[in-house]
């Protein structure tokens, strides 16, 4: 992907807009010209070229209905050149499914494939019917557009800081200056692009013309960093700024409804199979998460509420009704058991709730050790076995911590 910068024109004088609205009207004739003639199978499907076209218009003298200096209907014809091949190798990529759908034996594919990237199809009567089908004639609507070759146009800061380019204009010798809203100089070809009584000068970036010397790595931070770091961060500290304020927002009606607020400890890592940099943990664990996980602390202390932490492990895995494991697919959850699909955040909610009370699983109990206990549990229910734990602690925690996952002997 190539990456364009695009500078305007500040205060131009009226009469050289006029000038360049002229000359981008006679070469939008030299546009509509390429297309009708060579914007079918006939044209560029017969190999022709830009250099051939233009010397073909210099023999027969097509150049001088033009009235615009060489280099402008050259550039030109060669931009309308681009399109239509552009224009072929898009209707190409149809072609290739046909014959795909159309034959699987690979030698019939590889020479109807080499006839086609060749242009050779007008001997083969399926490629040319899918060519006649795929490939319409265009036509041109571009009338506002000059194209200025790299070696034709310069650039000129004046006293007071101020940059210029000057193009050719429709006399030869004679230069129209544009004074541009940036400080630093196109390169390579220009495209310029009037609007509106203003000029929109498109030019290759710092990326194109590093990738274009080697230097891949440069021009893949260019593009990725293309907004600018002042304008990338605004943005990011606007997105911020609105995330708290909806996190916040949400954290104060909780606690205008329950005097204690059961959350899972969001201070906590990710964890999963797959190993993450510590850049990558760090930005997730401080950013929604840790926003959460203060905007919970805040408020609850603040307004006098109870905020109770329970180990998290497995709430989104297991129905909140009959604690087995089921099947999570987005934002449902589908008990294999219960037969029921739940909401899942719902789902995953209730769980946590009733991990306040679960006298089993604390806190800091490991993963693994929880998926057995949830196990374990299923397990007894399913048998109508008692529950193993008896001991008088355990006993009061359950009388305190009525836990819905447990299933006593009755």
């Amino acid at each position: 992907m190539k990456v364009t910068r695009i500078a305007y024109s500040v205060r131009l004088n009226p009469g050289k807009y006029a000038a360049l609205a002229e000359q981008a009207r006679r070469l939008g004739r030299v546009r509509s010209e390429v297309w009708q003639r060579y914007g079918s199978v006939a044209g560029v499907g017969s190999g022709l070229t830009d250099r051939r076209v233009r010397d073909r218009w210099l023999a027969d003298g097509t150049h001088v209905h033009f009235a615009v200096l060489a280099n402008a209907w050259k550039e030109t014809v060669r931009d309308a050149m681009a399109d239509i091949a552009a224009n072929l190798a898009a209707a190409k990529v149809a072609v290739r499914r046909a014959i795909n759908r159309r034959t699987n034996d690979p030698a019939e594919r590889k020479r109807m494939f080499t006839a086609l990237k060749a242009d050779d199809w007008a001997s083969d009567p399926f490629l040319a019917r899918q060519m006649r089908k795929h490939w319409k004639r265009g036509f041109n609507r571009t009338h506002d557009q000059i194209v200025v070759r790299a070696d034709k146009y310069h650039t000129a800061v004046d006293g007071r800081g101020r940059l210029w380019l000057a193009i050719p204009g429709l006399e030869p010798r004679k230069l129209i200056r544009i004074p541009l809203s940036t400080t630093v100089a196109p390169t390579g070809t220009l495209r310029l692009i009037l609007r509106g009584g203003r000029v929109e000068v498109h030019h290759r970036s710092i990326a194109n013309t590093a990738a274009l010397r080697g230097d891949h790595a440069k021009a893949h931070r260019v593009k990725a960093n293309n907004l600018g770091i002042v304008k990338r961060e605004r943005q990011a500290a606007r997105h911020r700024a609105r995330v708290r304020t909806e996190i916040f927002t949400a954290v104060h009606e909780v606690v205008d409804k329950a005097a204690t607020v059961i959350a899972e400890d969001l201070t906590k890592r990710f964890t999963g199979r797959k190993q993450l940099p510590k850049n990558i943990n760090r930005r997730l664990a401080a950013w929604t998460k840790g926003v959460t996980a203060e905007a919970l602390k805040n408020v609850s202390e603040r307004r006098g509420s109870a905020l109770v932490h329970v180990n998290a492990a497995y709430t989104s895995q297991a129905c909140h009704r009959c604690g087995r494991f089921g099947r999570r697919g987005g934002d449902r959850f589908h008990c294999t058991s219960c037969g029921v699909v739940w909401q899942a955040d719902v789902n995953a909610a209730i769980n946590i709730l009733q991990r306040a009370g679960d006298p089993d699983i604390a806190l800091h109990t490991p993963h693994h050790k929880v998926k057995q206990i949830l196990q374990d549990r299923t397990d007894r229910h399913r048998t109508r076995l008692p529950v193993q734990d008896s001991s008088p602690a355990t006993t009061g925690r359950r009388a305190n911590y009525p836990n819905r996952s447990t299933v006593s002997d009755k």
